[in-house]
């Protein structure tokens, strides 16, 4: 897996919901350089997990719809007498 990077326009969204999230739920104030540290950790540490599953849950859309063309093309098999 390759190094999980952001924009700095996504960097600075995910920085400000960290300090929300700190402010609102630990009602502790961090600043901006403290919050992309937590990011920076997380995306190293935690993201693979998080990655991991999305990969997971677009294999099985991918097979549910490989199920479902496959079903779609014996629905148009013609009949043989082989």
């Amino acid at each position: 897996m390759s190094e999980i990077k952001f924009s700095s326009e996504e960097k600075g969204v995910l920085a400000h919901k960290i300090k929300e999230y700190f402010s609102k739920e630990l009602e502790h104030e961090i600043g901006q350089f403290e919050a992309e540290f937590l990011l920076e950790f997380f995306s190293k540490e935690i993201g693979a997990y998080y990655y991991n599953r999305g990969l997971y849950d677009a294999r099985t859309i991918f097979e549910t719809k490989l199920e479902s063309i496959d079903e779609a093309i014996y629905a148009i098999e013609k009949e043989t007498n082989a």
